[in-house]
């Protein structure tokens, strides 16, 4: 979506697929498929980060035995994210005023598990929202969540929203539609943000 963007809006966005370590292979998505990271995320750097999920196998908490619990399970991937550097750098980038952060789906669970979303609204997976709450964040069931600087998308195909918006909120409506037109994907839902007054008697 964004890399559409990026070509719908003359190079207004551009891409780059960036990891905590530097230039490497990264596992992404089911199956070990792999992609190059780049360069290294740099949190001094202007613009906007995109924290993807995991895939993986899931489960309520409780489901699988202790004993049972493997490299594929995703609660496994996804603090396996909190050994490495990115906490620090993502901190680092959420202070920057610069910087946007967007997240969707687990993206949003490592964020919460490092102790960045306390306070903070935001979505993720369903099956993670308890967890969102738990560490402090204000979970809130919506396909996007505007946190002002912080963006984040719930499971799987909200993604695509995220990405929509995201080209809506930083490069306009027209681009956002002609890469929603280009993907034959109409956005869902309407995009949450704390404004306006609280609903009541529903």
């Amino acid at each position: 979506m964004l890399y559409a963007g990026g070509t719908a809006s003359g190079g207004a966005v551009s891409v780059e697929l960036v990891s905590a370590e530097g230039v490497r292979e990264v596992v992404s998505g089911t199956g070990g498929l792999t992609l190059r990271a780049a360069a290294a995320l740099d949190p001094a750097r202007g613009g906007l980060i995109l924290i993807p999920g995991a895939s993986g196998r899931v489960g309520e908490p409780g489901d699988v035995p202790d004993q049972e619990v493997g490299a594929g399970d995703i609660p496994v991937l996804l603090g396996r994210t909190l050994t490495t550097e990115l906490p620090t750098l993502m901190k680092a980038a959420m202070e920057n005023p610069e910087v946007t952060i967007a997240a969707v789906c687990g993206g949003s669970l490592v964020l919460a598990m490092a102790g960045l979303l306390e306070g903070r609204h935001a979505t993720t997976h369903h099956l993670g929202l308890d967890m969102l709450d738990a560490t402090g964040a204000h979970a809130v069931h919506a396909r996007v969540v505007d946190d002002s600087d912080l963006v984040t998308g719930a499971g799987v195909t909200s993604g695509l929203d995220l990405g929509l918006y995201l080209l809506e909120r930083e490069v306009g409506p027209r681009i956002a539609h002609a890469v929603e037109e280009l993907f034959a994907h109409e956005r869902r839902g309407t995009v949450w943000r704390h404004d306006g007054p609280a609903p009541g008697g529903l």
